[in-house]
């Protein structure tokens, strides 16, 4: 009893103790009915307070706890046996050679440019300057004027404060020229499709994808995530094969996002898709289209507007148009083009919108200018297609047949540029197997001669090990306006006597 009344008194004087503190009737008055008829909640809080006591008094753990001790003799051993890592990887005779022939041009580009080791001026069929654009003065004098108004460059997102007038007034140009509802603008072309892709198709949403696409799409489709099909290269049946495969294999999951991803100008093949076949299966099978059109913008079709104004379709009847302005504009950066919602969705989506600066006002207005260049002269579109057409003639000659083969070989292309490859049928018939190596030497050694014959030609690069399927070696060439009639088909009768005379020394 004893006990009992000295417990007693002990709660009565702590309680009494804890009345007088002011406010203190409020929480006794809480705990009472926040626990009444309520033991889980007791039973609960006591665990947690004392889990929380054990963690606060437990030892703390030090990451470096169990490391081993180090004398001050091992630790100088240890410090004399150290090498650094290079801070990039030694070349191989691979990369040296690569590197090695890889040609200078000293002073501006053009049609006619200078290069380093040669004392005069070279045919330029080396570059994307198409239209000759490059040269324009009119596109000079503006793109100085921009930049005394407006500097070198916003250096802000254009989300932030990167977006100014002149960025407005090229967007709506080339919604206008493409004929679509707006446009959206990239500072760098290679990112835009690789941004697009993952900004509309994500994990668990399906992309059929032309197996022959460049290496920007490839990373864009890659990035997304996405369930993935393959179909053979601009082969529409094939296309149609893996539709109906799809459609037959999805019958009982749920809807998704599905993409048919294309380029209009294939890259790495010459060859222009067939357009309205796609577009045809793609309202069959409820899809979306993405073109990219880095290449076929700017010189294909009556007015240059691409592989839509090629075939005379509708421009939008393809969701997400998507194009370079470093090609045939001469200038910077990309697009993609759609509906208002297509383009607003990127503003916040679009990686490399979002994360980086805007590209440079006089870049903005020189692209511009280019479009307004081509509107006013679709002459010039005609002259590189009969150009392009002239140069594929002469190098279809029948001499060549043994050596190589042109990509896209069809003579009444009208794509600006082609690939020129070694007939495997003349590798074969070497008497020792030939490597990717030795073909690319092969073809350098015809780039080489071009040189020495006053043409500036290169070879095509590819990521080797990092393209999908890789392109066999080539020799890619560049038709541009930017020489006569005469100077390109002298140009062409140089590739063809260079082939000739290496090819014939190489089977010796």
């Amino acid at each position: 009893m004893e006990h009992v009344r000295a417990t007693d008194s002990t709660v009565q004087s702590i309680y009494r103790a804890v009345t007088s503190i002011p406010g203190s009737h409020l929480v006794i008055s809480y705990i009472k009915n926040s626990y009444q008829h309520d033991p889980f909640r007791i039973v609960l809080e006591l665990f947690l307070v004392f889990f929380a006591l054990k963690y606060m008094l437990s030892k703390k753990y030090k990451p470096h706890d169990n490391a081993v001790k180090l004398t001050e003799k091992e630790v100088d051993e240890l410090v004399e046996e150290w090498q650094a890592e290079p801070l990039v990887p030694k070349l191989n005779s691979f990369d040296k050679f690569n590197l090695e022939t890889t040609p200078v041009i000293v002073g501006a580009q053009a049609a006619k440019a200078k290069v380093q080791g040669y004392t005069k001026p070279l045919m330029n069929l080396a570059t994307t300057n198409y239209l000759n654009l490059v040269e324009s003065e009119s596109i000079r004098e503006k793109a100085i004027a921009t930049l005394k108004s407006y500097g070198v460059g916003s250096c802000g997102p254009p989300g932030f404060y990167g977006t100014i007038d002149v960025h407005m007034d090229l967007e709506r140009d080339i919604a206008r020229f493409l004929g679509t509802d707006e446009a959206i603008l990239y500072s760098q072309g290679f990112s835009t499709i690789s941004s697009v892709i993952p900004a509309f198709s994500k994990r668990g949403d399906l992309l059929v994808v032309d197996e022959g696409v460049n290496f920007a799409v490839q990373k864009g489709v890659q990035i997304s995530r996405s369930n993935v099909r393959w179909f053979k290269h601009n082969d529409v049946a094939d296309l149609e094969r893996v539709l109906r495969d799809i459609q037959t294999d999805q019958l009982t999951r749920p809807l998704t996002r599905r993409f048919i991803v294309t380029e209009g100008l294939f890259a790495n093949h010459g060859d222009i898709v067939n357009l309205p076949k796609v577009v045809e299966l793609k309202k069959k099978f409820k899809y979306r289209l993405i073109v990219d059109e880095t290449q076929s913008f700017g010189v294909i079709g009556r007015r240059g507007a691409g592989v839509t104004d090629y075939y005379d379709v509708d421009a939008k009847e393809v969701d997400i148009i998507v194009g370079s302005l470093s090609t045939a504009l001469c200038a910077s950066g990309g697009f993609c083009a759609g509906n208002m919602e297509i383009v607003d969705h990127q503003r916040l989506s679009g990686s490399a919108y979002c994360f980086s600066a805007s590209m440079p006002a006089m870049l903005a207005v020189s692209a511009s200018e280019a479009i307004k260049i081509i509107g006013q002269q679709p002459q010039l579109i005609q002259e590189l297609v009969d150009r392009a057409r002239s140069f594929r003639q002469i190098l279809s000659h029948k001499s060549l047949e043994p050596y190589v083969q042109l990509y896209s070989g069809d003579a009444q292309s009208p794509a600006p540029f082609f690939h020129i490859r070694v007939k495997e049928s003349f590798l074969d018939s070497q008497h020792s197997a030939i490597s990717r190596e030795d073909e690319e030497r092969l073809l350098q050694a015809v780039v080489d001669e071009c040189a020495y014959q006053g043409l500036l030609i290169t070879r095509a690069k590819y990521v080797y090990d990092q393209e999908r399927v890789c392109p066999r070696p080539s020799i890619k060439v560049f038709i541009t306006t930017g020489l006569s009639k005469k100077e390109n088909d002298k140009a062409a009768n140089t590739v063809k006597s260079a082939i000739t005379k290496v090819f014939s020394k190489w089977r010796k």
